[in-house]
């Protein structure tokens, strides 16, 4: 699908699905960064810029782009979702992870009913979320740049946020992260939609098994 200018309609949507006040719950969780900060991982703005940088290129944020892309790609071919919908949740790497991606894009298809679509969407009841943004963004003809773009970085916010609340570093570090993240999203979402589900694969160890040990953690603020 050829991208339109992202103004008027398009941009308000991204603008309400990706706000934080947009009703999804993605502030309880932190994907596995609670862990990272409670093990000494993630210390100061410059560690949580790496972290995410790593995600970003080589993680599940990675993979997220690439089940997005090939999820607005399927619906705007009215084709179903259900063996990619499967394959996603095959890859989220620990039952935390599983349980946030699925929470996240059952909320997500129930908010934005709230505009509806002038096609059926092709999504089992609870998909990963980016399979439930992609879709729903094809069904409303937003572009693939735009939506894979305003997806990651809304991501971005949500986990530096997470961060800010662990006291990782405060606001102004966390928007100095943000911004310095900005050439980085833009690089990967374009990566993103090039790409193929042949592209999918991670190599951030630290991420997994922080998201991993974050389940039996004693003490907590998030649920992931």
């Amino acid at each position: 699908m050829t991208d339109q200018p992202v103004s008027g309609a398009v941009l308000l949507r991204l603008l309400s699905w990706l706000s934080p006040a947009f009703p999804l719950g993605g502030f309880a969780y932190s994907g596995g960064l609670e862990r990272a900060a409670h093990d000494g991982l993630i210390q100061s703005g410059e560690d949580l810029e790496s972290w995410l940088l790593s995600g970003l290129q080589h993680g599940f944020l990675w993979n997220d782009a690439v089940l997005l892309c090939e999820s607005h790609r399927l619906q705007g071919e009215n084709q179903p979702l259900d063996d990619i919908a499967a394959l996603a949740e095959a890859l989220a790497g620990s039952k935390e992870r599983f349980l946030e991606t699925t929470a996240l894009g059952e909320a997500f298809l129930a908010a934005s009913a709230a505009w509806p679509a002038s096609v059926a969407l092709n999504v089992p009841a609870s998909p990963a979320l980016p399979l439930a943004f992609g879709a729903v963004s094809s069904a409303h003809r937003i572009g693939l740049s735009a939506a894979c773009q305003a997806y990651l970085h809304a991501q971005i916010a949500q986990y530096i946020s997470a961060a800010i609340r662990l006291s990782v570093c405060g606001q102004v570090t966390g928007v100095a992260v943000l911004a310095a993240l900005e050439g980085p999203v833009i690089e990967q979402a374009g990566n993103a939609v090039a790409s193929s589900l042949d592209d999918l694969g991670g190599c951030t160890f630290r991420a997994d098994v922080a998201s991993l040990k974050h389940e039996t953690q004693h003490s907590r603020l998030f649920r992931s």
